[in-house]
């Protein structure tokens, strides 16, 4: 172990280093240096394997021990049918990372059939039945530079086909078998463009070179053309159909406006195509666009919420779609030749992912993931009720039918909707079982990243932990950009307005202290991703109610963010942020950064970050921890760095002891109970909405704004609002991904800050 100790005011805080120090300044123990800076609070530092850890003291036993059984836990997710009825691909856990398995029957063994140290993603087994391979992908320590495989399922034989060095993703393979699309920025490093690789010569051409991000879709059934998306942002998006032939690039959906688009299959007669889109409707509902007549018509068009995700049986026969019904998923299965909707079974409160028809046709694989149950995966025939289980994740041993189901809450913000009525904003609530202690319980805000993504009702180990072991109440808002709400609240944080966000914090902040159960005094924030500068803004903006902030992987500053991300990601984060190569943008966007009142934070903060993160640099996280540090006003900021991850921890050891160190930092500093306290807040109005659809009958005291940036900031009425992007995609910009790891309490990994 290498320790630096720097400081006498971190000597006062823990007793438990009292005797380290002592020897340090006598210079006894090998190893250990003193450094120190005029301006710069002194730093405990020590180093585990990969890890680096400032201020983070050793982890008590009662902590990783009761911690231990909530780390088993593990989570399958479905990969695709292997032909022939050989049984499912599945990604799950055995040892440190998520690797492929195959089971052959329902709940069968699994059996690995991969093994690295990375993480697998991208999996993707062939359509032909003479050929049991699957493709896959991987990267190196979190750096998103995916590498595409091929694998053999019986031998194992695999082999590297892409070129070591360029970002590759989302392949996709041909009807027949014989070939597969892939996305890559081989060509200039920035650009993603979409290559054809031949598994009978081997050769990799490209198909369309062009700029900005573009993936395939869809193969025409005689795999003469491509679906294509060219992904603008989660708002605007184009698709075309590529002749392979030819070269021709038509767009089949022209339209004047931003539309935005998400699934897209073709029929499976060629005559036409099934796609997920917003045009004409606050939410993405399925279509049919027919190429004969040039018309669209709506498939879910009774149904008020986003489709997810769809997919087409590989005859034509059924289509089935997942819709994100306030957060939950709910699956239906309709018959294409009438329109009739059939049968499916009665799922619980969670969220579906990876639907796949198999070759026969009948059955419907997926994954579910629900709060009381890690993501598993099953199957059901077309017309049926009956739920076939494939997978039985282990929970350590825990009894999770004593899990804790979230509820689902409406507060009130600082504005008014479109009809003139006091805005609410959707969170998840997860109150503690049992008693109400005396003051109520302590609460911890979880915040989503993407900005677009949404926090959803599934599984999370870590939070039951916080929840049962240390009694803390949280609740996981859905402020305004989020998706899953309709588009209009979607772009209600674009441009000038992203600080509107953080006053739904602060709204939130009012509504706890309105309710007797919940104890205002004990209030902190934890966010990864876009939900940590979400945090860190909250810290900055409403410090004093506020106990102490948690933030993973998170922006410090907009105009640094910009500048150092990737250059692939960089032109879709201007679409949501703004470009800091303008002037009066980059003079707003240095203005809410967090970096520029750093000086403003005095709680306890901890800040954890991967190394090798493509999408929030390194450099984010330690010009955050240095300017706190360098005002000499917060010594409490604990630093977690990961030397072998990117963005979000992947690899279990690392993330085990990330949660430890949470628990930790929350049993510190957010139980307990401080001393008497003026309360803060606004008055309670006469009627708080709790239940969804509440909506209160007058306007409430408005939270004041966290800060003058939205006048003092460069203003000009011409500029343009742009619409905010989905999450950029790791694999692609489809909305039936994984859910990611559900051991991860944040899981950024799927969120783009």
């Amino acid at each position: 172990m290498n320790m630096n100790i720097w400081s006498k005011r971190a000597r006062a805080r823990r007793a438990g280093w009292a005797a380290l120090l002592a020897w340090s300044a006598l210079g006894a123990l090998p190893g250990i240096s003193q450094a120190a800076t005029v301006d710069e609070p002194l730093v405990q530092r020590r180093e585990q394997g990969a890890l680096v850890l400032e201020n983070i003291p050793p982890i008590p036993a009662d902590i990783s021990d009761t911690l231990f059984q909530y780390q088993q836990a593990r989570s399958a997710s479905f990969a695709g049918w292997l032909p022939g009825g050989q049984g499912v691909l599945i990604s799950t856990r055995f040892g440190q990372t998520s690797q492929v398995h195959r089971v052959r029957e329902p709940l069968g063994d699994r059996q690995q059939i991969t093994f690295f140290a990375e993480p697998i993603s991208n999996i993707a087994p062939s359509p032909d039945p003479e050929q049991p391979v699957f493709l896959f992908s991987k990267d190196e320590g979190g750096n998103e530079l995916y590498q595409l495989y091929l694998q053999d399922v019986n031998s194992g034989k695999q082999r590297r086909l892409t070129d070591g060095s360029a970002r590759n993703t989302a392949p996709l393979w041909s009807t027949q078998g014989d070939r597969f699309a892939y996305s890559t920025t081989l060509r200039n490093g920035q650009d993603t463009d979409i290559y054809v690789y031949d598994m009978r010569s081997g050769d990799s051409h490209p198909v369309l070179e062009r700029s900005g991000m573009w993936y395939a879709l869809d193969w025409s059934p005689d795999d003469n053309r491509l679906l294509v998306l060219r992904f603008v942002s989660r708002s605007e998006s184009y698709p075309y159909v590529l002749d392979l032939n030819s070269g021709a690039l038509l767009p089949f959906r022209p339209s004047s406006g931003n539309v935005s688009f998400g699934s897209a299959r073709f029929a499976r007669n060629g005559k036409g195509i099934y796609y997920t889109s917003d045009e004409d409707s606050e939410y993405r509902q399925l279509r049919f666009h027919d190429f004969a007549t040039g018309e669209s018509k709506r498939l879910s068009g009774d149904i008020a919420w986003d489709v997810s995700g769809f997919a087409l049986s590989r005859d034509g026969r059924y289509v089935a779609f997942v819709v994100n019904a306030d957060g939950t998923s709910q699956i239906h299965v309709r018959a294409l030749r009438d329109g009739r909707a059939l049968a499916v079974p009665k799922l619980p409160m969670g969220v579906i992912s990876g639907l796949h028809f198999s070759e026969d046709g009948w059955r419907i694989g997926f994954t579910l993931n629900s709060p009381r149950s890690p993501g598993d995966v099953y199957s059901f025939r077309v017309a049926e009720t009956r739920l076939t289980r494939w997978t039985h994740s282990e929970v350590g041993g825990l009894d999770t039918s004593r899990f804790v189901e979230p509820k689902l809450i409406r507060y009130p913000t600082f504005d008014d909707d479109e009809q003139g009525l006091r805005r609410t904003i959707p969170a998840l609530y997860y109150k503690p079982a049992g008693k109400t202690p005396e003051g109520g319980y302590p609460v911890l805000v979880l915040m989503h990243g993407g900005p677009e993504s949404q926090s959803r009702p599934t599984f999370n180990s870590a939070l039951q932990y916080w929840v049962r072991e240390l009694g803390i109440a949280v609740i996981a808002p859905n402020v305004r950009g989020s998706t899953g709400y309709g588009k209009t609240f979607e772009k209600l944080d674009n441009g000038r307005l992203r600080e509107d966000s953080i006053r739904d914090v602060g709204a939130l902040l009012d509504w706890i202290s309105w309710q007797d159960e919940l104890d205002a005094r004990r209030v902190g924030i934890i966010g990864g991703s876009y939900g940590g500068y979400a945090v860190l803004a909250s810290m900055i903006h409403y410090g004093e109610r506020l106990r102490a902030g948690i933030d993973t992987v998170g922006v410090s500053n907009f105009v640094t963010f910009l500048e150092n991300t990737k250059d692939y990601r960089r032109d879709l984060r201007r679409e949501e942020y703004g470009d800091e190569r303008d002037a009066d943008m980059r003079a707003f966007l240095e203005l809410i950064s967090p970096t520029r009142r750093a000086a403003e934070i005095k709680r306890p903060l901890f800040i954890a970050q991967g190394a090798n993160d493509p999408r929030v640099p390194q450099s984010e996280a330690d010009q955050m921890v240095r300017t706190i540090r360098q005002t000499g006003g917060n010594d409490q900021v604990w630093y977690f760095l990961a030397r072998d991850e990117g963005h979000g921890f992947k690899k279990k050891t690392n993330r085990d002891l990330y949660t430890n160190a949470v628990a930790l930092f929350l049993r510190e500093h957010l139980l307990p109970i401080p001393p008497e306290q003026p309360e803060v807040g606004v008055p309670q109005p006469d009627a708080a909405p709790v239940e969804p659809d509440a909506q209160p009958d007058r306007p409430l005291p408005s939270t004041p704004p966290p800060s003058p940036s939205r006048t003092a900031a460069p203003t000009d009425a011409a500029v343009a609002v742009q619409p905010p992007p989905e999450a950029a995609p790791v694999e692609a910009p489809i909305d039936d991904a994984s859910q990611g790891d559900a051991l991860d309490p944040l899981s950024p990994l799927d969120e783009e800050p």
